[in-house]
């Protein structure tokens, strides 16, 4: 499977490191603005051809498959003119700017018969289809809290008067789009749409989001989701049920999941995850196209429009307003 990247930074490095641990993964082709960086990029990590166009790059015949990891307000617009090229396309999450992008997007791939997916790399773990295989175990689930708040190094620089990528509304970034959405599409695979959303978050001067928090109703349960670029938490995520709780220690990785029952026993579900954290979203996109499938069963079309629908809306509650929703 021959792949081209878009983005030249850490982690579409990581990505690749990870990749290169499916048999089939070959990195064909990396785009750039400037050759000079394409260039280093690609001699860096073995790739043949370089771009710095993307029209010539989406119509290469070098490629199967594209990674995108360009800032968020690009990714609509670069995959769409890769899968009119008849590209499969795996894009960086969040994967689009809001849910109207996101719509267009689904309807190129419908339409060019290429397999569309959100990077969303904790959903495809092992140690989340044990979430899943043993969620009947805890009884009625009655509430779903999810933490994600990691101190931001760019925030110092923020603090300093520079307002680098994270935190420039320009590239539909913060808090809730960066984190938050590592909580919610958990959430989403598990339990579907919420029938309400009720969100809070701090705006910053730049006009991002540093931090929030969302309530979100199931109507037999609750949803509480936290998530921060400027400040730390230490607590775990954990799904509650009648019987007892799953406790997952990190939402983005899940490295560490049990289960905690209400008469004081525990149960390690824990599945041993010993390869790169991005290994199995490669891996699921790799082997889907080798199936011949157009869409993953868990980071499918579906989910990732409910989760950007729960992110309009809060960042609609917030005030959070991105360039990319003017397009719309």
């Amino acid at each position: 499977m021959r792949f081209g990247v878009i983005g030249t930074n850490w982690i579409t490095e990581s990505f690749i490191a990870a990749a290169s641990a499916v048999e089939s993964f070959t990195l064909s082709a990396v785009y750039s603005r400037t050759e000079e960086k394409a260039k280093e990029f690609a001699e860096k990590n073995g790739a043949e051809y370089t771009f710095t166009d993307l029209e010539e790059m989406a119509a290469s015949s070098a490629i199967d498959a594209v990674y995108i990891a360009s800032p968020n307000s690009f990714h609509a617009e670069q995959a769409i003119t890769f899968m009119n090229h008849g590209k499969h396309v795996i894009c960086e999450k969040p994967v689009a700017s809001n849910a109207h992008e996101l719509e267009q997007m689904i309807q190129t791939a419908k339409e060019n018969n290429v397999l569309l997916m959100e990077a969303m790399r904790s959903t495809v773990t092992p140690n989340f289809k044990s979430v899943m295989d043993n969620l009947h175990k805890i009884g009625p689930v009655r509430r779903y809290f999810a933490s994600s708040c990691q101190y931001s190094s760019r925030y110092d620089t923020y603090k300093e008067g520079t307002v680098l990528n994270a935190f420039n509304p320009t590239f539909s970034n913060g808090s809730l789009m960066d984190i938050g959405i590592y909580c919610l599409y958990p959430m989403v695979v598990l339990f579907g749409s919420p029938d309400s959303v009720k969100a809070n978050g701090l705006l910053l001067d730049s006009g991002v989001d540093g931090e929030g928090s969302i309530l979100l109703n199931y109507g037999d349960k609750d949803a509480v989701v936290m998530y921060s670029k400027i400040s730390n938490s230490y607590v775990p995520s954990e799904i509650q049920g009648e019987n007892g709780s799953i406790l997952i220690d990190h939402i983005q990785d899940m490295t560490k999941v049990e289960i905690r029952y209400k008469d004081g026993t525990t149960e390690d579900i824990t599945v041993k995850q010993d390869k790169p954290k991005m290994y199995y979203e490669a891996k699921e996109f790799i082997e889907l196209i080798e199936r011949g499938e157009l869409e993953s069963n868990v980071n499918s079309h579906a989910n990732s429009l409910a989760v950007m629908k729960i992110m309009d809306e809060a960042r609609k509650q917030m005030g959070l307003v991105y360039p990319a929703d003017n397009r719309s």
